[in-house]
């Protein structure tokens, strides 16, 4: 018996330390407004904090993005695997808020399942170019991070500047790792 109150001791107190932690950031800032049809289009992936469900892609990461006649957007994510394959996963993302919500929801599950809340992921545009050029996306608490490009490289110069204002974000420079890419 003494041992299960030492146990739920010690749960209590790590769940206290992880509120903590996840407290002592201030909340995630995106950008002001987004043209989400200027916003439609090819995205290369630039850079990401690693995650599961990109785990077998290598190079050529990059995202389309297209408005449906719904109002919603068709999500379309490719990269090429270790064996030369291409992969591809086929989504949806909906606007959070007004119409120039930076805050959108993506979801890759079924379109059965959408009325899941869990199926949808926070997709925040946290820093984007007034050009549409270069945009850093991520979700509240921080977990996930990509940097998108309209080509496959990117400005040394621009990168290393959105580089500067994620870390005044909050954001572990040291957890993000390049993304290989070829020219298209």
């Amino acid at each position: 018996m003494k041992n299960k109150f030492f146990l739920l001791f010690l749960g209590v107190m790590w769940a206290a330390i992880a509120v903590g932690v996840h407290a002592e950031q201030p909340a995630l800032q995106t950008i002001a407004s987004l043209d989400v049809p200027r916003y439609m289009g090819t995205w290369y992936e630039i850079a990401k904090y690693p995650n599961s469900f990109q785990k077998k892609c290598v190079r050529n990461t990059r995202a389309d993005y297209q408005t449906q006649p719904d109002g919603t957007v068709q999500v379309r994510n490719r990269c090429v695997t270790a064996d030369g394959q291409t992969t591809e996963a086929l989504g949806a993302a909906r606007q959070v808020g007004p119409a120039k919500s930076p805050k959108l929801q993506v979801r890759f599950a079924p379109a059965w399942l959408s009325f899941l809340p869990m199926v949808w992921g926070d997709y925040w545009v946290i820093d984007l170019d007034p050009q549409y050029q270069l945009v850093a996306v991520s979700e509240p608490q921080r977990e996930y991070l990509w940097v998108l490009s309209r080509m496959p490289q990117v400005d040394p110069a621009a990168y290393q500047a959105l580089l500067a204002r994620l870390a005044r974000q909050g954001f572990d420079l040291k957890r993000l790792e390049p993304s290989p890419q070829e020219q298209p």
